[in-house]
């Protein structure tokens, strides 16, 4: 019974990703276009989420800042999920809704572009963030999953959205780490190794 339940567990993850990859290449080639072009003009990516997508945020960061699969110099990420004493702090001084907005509001610049990771869109301080980011005159990529949630109806035209085809948390996350990867090696491709 186990043997078999973890069977399932591989064969739904595929078929998420089988549906995803009918959907989704369109959109992530545009997002990791437009990525790449705003971090070879200087711009900066913040990230954002909630438990699983936190340390999916940090981990785009990371691949950022440090490297994916080629050697190079970093690209500038931050993931505002990190700091416990800010998070904390804004969290108790105004609202938990608010722990990325304020943020925002004080490292987003215009250009800049907020990546926002929410499984089920529905997240309160995600969509803040997003708003945040669109007051400081930034663009967005929201990975989600669902029907999109409240986030995507606070996008603007400008943002790109990347929505899984799942409603389960697990299967979502799973893909939004594929995406992340598809995200960091095309912008290394463009940047690095002079691929269009």
């Amino acid at each position: 019974m186990t043997i078999e339940h973890i069977r399932e567990r591989f064969e739904t993850s595929i078929e998420v990703k089988k549906r995803g990859l009918e959907l989704l290449p369109p959109v992530i080639e545009k997002a990791s276009i437009r990525l790449s072009d705003a971090l070879a003009n200087g711009h900066k990516v913040l990230s954002c989420g909630n438990g699983g997508s936190a340390a999916d945020a940090q981990h785009f960061s990371s691949e950022l800042l440090n490297r994916f699969e080629t050697s190079r110099t970093g690209l500038p990420a931050i993931a505002l999920t990190t700091d416990s004493s800010t998070l904390t702090s804004v969290a108790n001084d105004y609202a938990y809704e608010q722990i990325f907005a304020r943020q925002v509001q004080s490292l987003g610049l215009p250009g800049d572009c907020l990546l926002a990771i929410t499984t089920s869109g529905g997240s309160a301080n995600i969509t803040a963030a997003v708003r945040a980011a669109h007051s400081r005159g930034m663009w967005v990529i929201a990975l989600t999953g669902g029907d999109g949630g409240e986030l995507a109806a606070t996008l603007e035209s400008s943002d790109i959205e990347i929505r899984v085809p799942a409603k389960t948390t697990a299967y979502v996350q799973e893909t939004h780490l594929l995406v992340i990867h598809c995200l960091c090696s095309v912008i290394e491709r463009r940047l690095f190794a002079g691929e269009p």
